[in-house]
């Protein structure tokens, strides 16, 4: 998502369409300089509007969205925001079935609550606090939200590269603070996770940061619940949270 390029047969699809959703500007800049372009019947939403963007200070990564996380979707709270959006939408183009798409945004609303209320009480209770991730930054308002402590090897784009002096202060952070487990990003090379879990002998567990899913995956029927209530069990290994 961070560096997908549109084919002509992609914006033209776009341009034939009612409705175009994307997360916003930050996490999809191709997305935003389309929509400058498309044909104005085509009802362009901004999902992340009305949410607070979440600025971090980001040591391996220059090009850095500008200091601002674009993740914003792994704050249940800001998932909330992007339903309304998107119910929003549906029922302005739509206004006969306006009733049957509030009905359906709120039976979603009331499914992360749900989910939320599961990680405030199973991260609550955990013996570490800390996630050491061998990915890109993507679990800040995660942690933010739950009280934890993110440590990430690289910065925003999938593309930065720690350094070697980065590797060593994380490797020296697992071993001084006997953290058990490292987390691995989803459909990307697990090498820097593989790297910080041999010289420091911890184990691994995937987090899904729910940019993307593979075509069986969709066939299958994974959703953003199914990859949220996936990560809270590797979460509950990985911190140690014991009921």
């Amino acid at each position: 998502p961070h560096s997908f390029e549109p084919t002509p047969s992609d914006v033209a699809k776009i341009n034939e369409s009612d409705i175009f959703i994307y997360t916003g500007k930050f996490m999809e800049s191709w997305a935003h300089d389309i929509t400058k372009g498309l044909n104005e019947k085509v009802k362009v939403v901004e999902a992340s509007d009305g949410i607070k963007m979440m600025k971090v200070d980001n040591d391996h990564d220059h090009n850095d969205q500008q200091g601002v996380d674009p993740h914003i979707w792994l704050d249940f709270n800001n998932a909330e925001i992007i339903v309304l959006n998107i119910e929003k939408a549906l029922s302005g183009i739509d206004p006969e079935n306006a009733e049957y798409y509030a009905e359906n945004a709120q039976k979603y609303i009331q499914e992360l609550r749900k989910l939320d209320g599961l990680y405030n009480e199973t991260l609550d209770i955990c013996e570490t606090k800390t996630i050491v991730y061998g990915g890109h930054y993507a679990f800040g308002y995660m942690a933010e939200r739950y009280g934890l402590e993110y440590k990430s090897a690289q910065g925003f784009s999938p593309d930065s590269e720690p350094s070697a002096k980065d590797l060593a202060e994380m490797i020296n952070q697992i071993k001084n603070e006997d953290i058990r487990y490292i987390f691995y990003e989803e459909l990307t090379s697990p090498k820097i996770a593989e790297t910080l879990s041999k010289e420091s002998n911890a184990r691994m567990l995937e987090l899904n940061a729910a940019h993307n899913i593979k075509k069986e995956d969709y066939q299958n029927g994974t959703t953003y619940i199914s990859i949220m209530k996936g990560n809270l069990e590797n979460l509950k290994t990985g911190l140690n949270c014991k009921q």
